[in-house]
């Protein structure tokens, strides 16, 4: 029911915008716009010239037209309308609007000059008189006593109401003249529109087949989506009437200016462009760039988005992502984890190894192959450092995960076989002790609580 109540809205405003234009038209093309004819036609059977400058142009007084004028033999009637309002300009700063028109007919010739305090405005021709269908003297005075009313100064809103009216005539005429052009370019962004979606899909299908990767199946779209528009652009704006060619030699005097300007902006588009054509990640790898290490969730032709482990998105323009160091920690599908344990210098390694080995197998995250391995890391001040080697899924939960389980099972293994995992001892050498703490195994001779305190053997050196 709105729908409907607004359609009969504007059907309504327009048709009253075209009662209200055409009246204005209609009577402006009967007094002002009279064709060109000859002297044998009536004027009721006239067609119109083309109102190209060519044929007729507009005499205008303070920015409203008065009449049009024709052309002459060898005079434009663009050029002499030209010549007509620098004059009524002159004369309008000079007198501030006291004119006073008159018509003086030239002796033995058939012309009459138009004169605005007694200074020659225009001559009124035979030719002048064909054009229109009218009596010379007539036209003559016609015209002189439109220049008259002209000049008179009107009150200012009066003045407002006729600029307002001339400007909607203006306007209306403008718009009837546009309405082919108008049309020619809906026609042509609707049918650049179609193509357009049709090549985004088609290239987008391709890339499914061919590449096989998110990201540039994007690029590939939106590509041939923006190219189709960008031909669309210039095929439009020559139905509009606009040289693309001297728009481009307009633009091309600012161009130094505007690449400084979009410097940042161009190179973070161009540098999207080659991440999704190189492809160093993919839409989910996780990766490590310029310090933050995330998933990759979105890869645009501006900035690269990144989810990091703790849940926060970070926007990396791609300018310095395609000059950074990436780390692309799931480029494979399986990384190497290690986990380090100390045993015993009693224990014997090679059963220590076998043990580890072991319990590591039978657990299924940890990969068969490559074969885990048990390397002696480091002989420590109390303990032979073993570190064991194993291969997990790369992605980050599933390693910490599996590292974690790792450390656990190879604990719990060596534990079970009684194998030691000692913590680090020292031994303190102490010169110059007391015979008194000697005797009594490091305690002090009057047993004070801080002596008592103190723990571990005491050896003199």
């Amino acid at each position: 029911m709105k729908k409907r109540r607004f359609g009969a809205i504007c059907a309504t405003v327009l048709v009253a915008t075209l009662l209200l234009i055409a009246p204005a038209v209609g009577q402006e093309a009967a007094v002002d716009m009279l064709p060109p004819q000859t002297s044998a036609e009536p004027a009721e059977e006239a067609v119109a010239a083309p109102g190209d400058g060519l044929y007729f142009a507009d005499v205008i007084v303070r920015g409203q037209t008065v009449f049009q004028v024709g052309s002459l033999n060898d005079l434009p009637a663009s050029e002499r309308a030209a010549i007509i309002n620098r004059r009524i300009a002159s004369l309008l700063e000079r007198t501030d609007g006291e004119v006073t028109v008159t018509t003086a007919p030239l002796a033995n010739q058939n012309l009459i000059n138009v004169q605005a305090n007694n200074r020659v405005l225009m001559t009124v021709t035979a030719q002048d008189a064909e054009d229109f269908g009218l009596p010379l003297e007539t036209l003559a005075e016609n015209w002189a006593d439109r220049l008259d009313q002209s000049f008179e100064k009107p009150p200012v809103a009066i003045d407002v109401v006729q600029r307002l009216n001339g400007t909607v005539r203006q306007l209306g005429r403008n718009a009837v003249d546009s309405i082919p052009a108008l049309i020619g370019v809906l026609i042509v962004v609707l049918v650049t529109w179609l193509i357009a979606k049709g090549v985004r899909y088609s290239a987008f299908r391709w890339a499914q087949q061919t590449e096989g990767d998110h990201g540039t199946e994007v690029l590939v779209g939106r590509l041939g989506y923006g190219g189709v528009w960008v031909a669309g652009t210039v095929v439009a704006l020559g139905v509009w009437g606009i040289d693309f060619a001297t728009m481009l030699g307009a633009l091309g005097l600012t161009s130094v200016a505007i690449g400084f300007s979009l410097k940042d902006v161009l190179s973070n588009y161009i540098s999207g462009v080659i991440l999704l054509s190189a492809r160093p990640f993919h839409i989910g790898d996780q990766v490590v760039i310029e310090g933050y290490e995330g998933t990759i969730t979105q890869v645009q032709l501006r900035s690269t988005t990144l989810k990091t482990y703790d849940g926060r998105m970070v926007y990396i323009p791609n300018q310095e992502v395609f000059q950074a160091s990436i780390t692309n920690n799931t480029a494979a599908k399986y990384l190497r984890s290690s986990v380090m344990v100390g045993i015993d210098y009693e224990a014997d390694i090679l059963q220590a190894r076998q043990v580890i080995i072991e319990a590591i197998a039978a657990l299924d995250p940890v990969q068969p192959e490559p074969v885990p391995e048990v390397l002696v890391n480091e002989l420590a001040a109390s303990t032979v450092n073993l570190e064991v080697r194993f291969w997990v899924d790369s992605h980050r939960a599933a390693f910490l995960e599996t590292t974690s389980l790792v450390a656990q099972r190879v604990k719990e293994a060596l534990q079970t076989q009684d194998i030691e995992m000692p913590t680090e001892i020292y031994t303190l050498l102490l010169k110059d002790v007391p015979e008194a703490m000697k005797q009594n195994n490091g305690r002090g001779a009057s047993g004070d609580s801080g002596a008592r305190s103190q723990q571990g053997t005491l050896k003199e050196s």
